[in-house]
């Protein structure tokens, strides 16, 4: 547990420019109080203290804003950075190296009382507003975008956007991910870590490049349109005059 919880602490280090001394880690950021309070509460209720658990939940998410169930299996170095209006529910799966930004849910889309939220595999990050709903995988190093509503399984290494989701990345030339991307693979190194589960900066953003090109596309027709109509509605005479 111990250990688990020095985890926790120090990872914000790898994640967060802003964070500055232990100290600062320990008293300043509402993720590292959550997932604090979250051990302690998913201890109590694997051990059936199930009550004590809630109500401690319950605190917790006065405390920071954030809304973890304690029956949530969160693995090691798990980071909620700013955090405010993150929602966890009660069957969700994280795995290690996971990073979550403010207004994430991990939610549900049935009332079953079996498995209805989602798995996060290994160095997931999930960005600011996201929605992953339902009891399908997200696998190891996937990106979901900002404010992306995502509605079925997302393969590894698997860039997701928009809504309702879909996928414009792939990091690694895995066919699951290449059968699903809307647009070619752009070719990247494996990054250990992407902000707010976008690019820094260092590779081409393959999504903007899908918009900018739609977008000259349609300003082609248009114009072409738009010479068609002046032809149209221009005075008999005075194409007679031209000629």
């Amino acid at each position: 547990m111990w250990q688990l919880i020095k985890e926790d602490v120090t990872c914000v280090f790898e994640r967060d420019p802003a964070a500055r001394n232990i100290f600062d880690v320990l008293t300043c950021y509402s993720g590292v109080h959550a997932i604090l309070f979250h051990r302690l509460n998913h201890w109590l209720w694997s051990h059936r203290l199930r009550w004590p658990a809630r109500f401690l939940g319950n605190i917790a998410r006065w405390l920071t804003g954030i809304e973890i169930h304690p029956g949530a299996k969160i693995g090691r170095r798990f980071f909620v950075d700013h955090g405010t209006g993150v929602v966890i529910g009660e069957t969700a799966e994280i795995g290690d190296d996971v990073t979550l930004y403010q207004g994430v849910t991990l939610g549900g889309r049935t009332l079953n009382e079996g498995k209805r939220h989602p798995t996060l595999g290994d160095n997931v990050v999930v960005g600011a507003g996201a929605k992953i709903l339902g009891p399908f995988l997200v696998d190891e190093g996937a990106r979901i975008g900002s404010n992306a509503v995502v509605l079925e399984a997302v393969p590894a290494g698997a860039t997701v956007v928009g809504v309702p989701g879909y996928v414009v990345r792939c990091r690694d030339a895995d066919a699951n991910c290449l059968e699903m991307v809307r647009n070619e693979p752009v070719e990247s190194k494996k990054p250990i870590f992407d902000a707010y589960a976008v690019s820094s900066g260092d590779e081409d953003d393959s999504l903007s490049d899908i918009s900018l090109s739609d977008l000259q596309e349609q300003i082609e027709a248009l114009r072409a349109e738009i010479d068609e109509l002046k032809a149209a509605n221009e005075p008999v005479s005075k194409r007679l005059g031209t000629q």
